[in-house]
């Protein structure tokens, strides 16, 4: 299983999903109406590394993190 991890104000408890890419995970959340607009602004990274190819696969005991933008002074 690879967790989702949803942090700041995205305010989701993690998920646990059986999943082989990010773009298996992206087509599975959009199915959440509070999470479409996320998913367009989000970062990812995968076991604490930045991704940017859908397709990279994944694998049981991964971790996935949607990092939504912050602003800050």
């Amino acid at each position: 299983m690879v967790t989702i991890e949803f942090l700041g104000p995205i305010n989701k408890p993690n998920l646990k999903l059986e999943i082989s890419s990010l773009k298996e995970l992206k087509e599975i959340l959009k199915q959440d109406e509070s999470l479409k607009e996320w998913l367009e602004l989000c970062a990812v990274c995968l076991n604490g590394v930045m991704v940017f190819d859908e397709n990279v696969s994944l694998k049981s005991g991964d971790t996935i993190a949607l990092l939504p933008p912050v602003c800050g002074g």
